[in-house]
């Protein structure tokens, strides 16, 4: 074993007595040896013990420590620690910019065991709260994860779409004249993209590659035929595919659907494609209404395209109104007001559904009955101050562990509309998670689900649920579904948009904002909800005022 994973070794075992608050003493000498171990001009490896205690800084019971590693692998106190620490916590330890203490405050007073999660509180705007935390701490540690998460290939949809629009503005500021796209996954709006793949139209393909070969954002470029292949600085992959301009929406067609879409289309097509000069005709002489690029997943809507009886898919113009976001009184970074007014003169809304965290998230500033009395005065003050537009009283209330909601039924029944939302006990069973969600969309007082598993995309699986179940419950008890817009979120999984609107559920796009910044996540919320074939006239807010207030006293009538 060479000194530098001893050393490596020793300095994990420091960190992780620093998370457990082990004696400071021994924290700073077995810290202080993995120092000194990294620096020895000899090996360690075939020292005795006896020979090691006479090093400087290691002595005789870090002598037997590093003799046991030595010779089993392992030192065992150290394992015993790492055992009663959670993994994604180890992982933290690797993110630069925070040390063990911070962590454990992390981990000890937050609540949060992984990556994904500390990002996702980043975005909620929780650490400032903590003790030892800022704002430029929150904001470098969000860096830092961002930068993270780009070395594993992957980005979320939101990472990439700034330098997305700045990499084909260069290309048409290049090429004037070119025809020029988005194609792949990025113009199918997927959540998740590794690729980001661009079609060029050309007059002169040749020409155009070699100018395109030139731009400074491409690096370690490699060119293929017609296509050039290389990365942007951040790390994500790109590929550059040009054309003359006559196999331009030929090839556009065939680089953006997935591998199952386009043959599904070609195998409806008798002979070549030719020169279209279009997409449009490409669908027509597959006796298809035009699809979207969002829909080109698979054949799952060619029935309906056959029949013109595609949705008509929502728009972000379509929304009048945003529910499901936290101001001052919980997590959040603006007042009650501040939000109203961003949201009626910046996003042109009609209204604000205000919904902080209930009692039960502490962490959060949730709040308490008193609270919400208070909360709602304020509410009624602005209402009748604010012209043309309207705050709704909402709370996102906590699914307690056996289903329940964190409030007596008088409270409850004192909101507009209640987003029930699971946020702690996450490790659970399909069986128990099924559970635990249908009974609390069971309670008459829950208008929506909100984030129905929990996911955080590129960091943490959602919760095992039984779909189907969970849907038909909402169907059968009138419940609404969220179309979380968090770009972490983005859950309800677009995949069971469609069997939810199948059974008459509504859908609401909401972006879960935490500052008015936040409530431009929705257009990440109307791009999945395109996706899943979402139209304006099932989602709740897209919705008038009138007719928003008119379903939420329906709701309340049948309770």
């Amino acid at each position: 074993m060479e000194n530098k994973t001893i050393s490596r070794t020793l300095r994990l075992f420091s960190q992780l007595m620093e998370l457990h608050e082990v004696n400071q003493f021994k924290i700073r000498s077995v810290a202080n040896a993995a120092f000194k171990v990294d620096k020895l001009p000899f090996k360690l490896a075939g020292k005795t013990t006896a020979e090691m205690e006479k090093i400087d800084g290691v002595g005789k019971s870090l002598a037997g420590k590093i003799t046991e590693l030595l010779e089993t692998g392992a030192i065992a106190e150290m394992q015993d620690l790492r055992h009663n620490t959670p993994e994604g916590v180890i992982e933290m330890l690797h993110i630069k910019g925070i040390g063990p203490k911070k962590i454990g405050i992390i981990w000890h007073e937050l609540g949060i065991e992984t990556i994904g999660e500390l990002y996702y509180a980043c975005n909620e705007n929780r650490l400032i709260e903590a003790k030892g935390f800022g704002l430029k701490t929150q904001e470098e540690i969000a860096k830092a994860i961002d930068f993270r998460m780009a070395g594993n290939g992957k980005f979320l949809y939101a990472q990439i779409e700034d330098q997305a629009g700045v990499v084909i503005q260069l290309i048409r500021d290049t090429l004037p004249g070119a025809l020029v796209e988005f194609a792949g996954d990025y113009r199918r709006g997927c959540e998740v993209i590794s690729e980001l793949s661009v079609v060029i139209g050309s007059r002169d393909p040749d020409i155009a590659m070699q100018a395109l070969q030139q731009l400074d954002v491409i690096k370690n470029i490699n060119v293929d035929h017609h296509h050039i292949n290389g990365e942007l600085d951040s790390g994500l992959m790109i590929d550059l595919i040009c054309v003359s301009k006559a196999d331009y929406f030929k090839t556009l067609f065939l680089q953006t659907g997935n591998d199952q879409h386009v043959d599904a289309i070609l195998e409806r097509i008798a002979g070549p494609l030719d020169s279209p000069t279009s997409e449009q005709i490409i669908y027509q002489k597959a006796g298809l209404e035009y699809l979207a690029p969002e829909l080109r997943e698979g054949d799952a809507w060619l029935e309906k395209a056959e029949q013109n009886t595609l949705p008509h898919l929502i728009t972000r113009f379509d929304l009048k109104g945003t529910l499901h976001n936290h101001s001052t009184w919980s997590d959040g970074v603006n007042t009650l007001e501040e939000m109203a007014l961003y949201c009626r003169d910046e996003m042109k809304l009609e209204y604000l559904g205000i919904s902080d965290h209930s009692k039960t998230a502490v962490y959060a500033k949730g709040l308490s009955i008193e609270r919400v009395l208070q909360q709602h005065e304020e509410i009624d003050h602005l209402n009748k101050k604010l012209e043309n537009f309207h705050i709704f009283k909402g709370i996102e209330s906590d699914i307690l562990g056996d289903g329940a909601l964190d409030y007596p039924d008088e409270i409850l029944a004192r909101f507009d509309f209640i987003v029930a939302s699971v946020h702690s006990n996450l490790k659970m069973s399909e069986e128990k998670a099924t559970a635990r969600l249908i009974k609390a969309i069971e309670n008459p007082y829950t208008t929506m689900l909100g984030h129905p598993t929990g996911r955080l995309l590129l960091s943490r699986a959602g919760y095992p649920i039984d779909y189907k179940k969970v849907i038909d419950a909402c169907a059968a008890n009138n419940v609404v579904i969220e179309v979380n817009s968090n770009p972490l979120r983005l859950d309800l999984d677009w995949r069971w948009h469609q069997y939810a609107l199948d059974k008459g559920v509504w859908l609401s796009i909401n972006p879960d904002a935490h500052r008015n910044e936040g409530f431009h996540d929705m257009q990440f919320g109307v791009l999945v909800a395109r996706k899943g074939g979402l139209s304006k006239e099932r989602c709740l807010n897209a919705q008038s005022l009138a007719d928003i207030k008119n379903f939420f006293e329906q709701q309340k009538a049948k309770r």
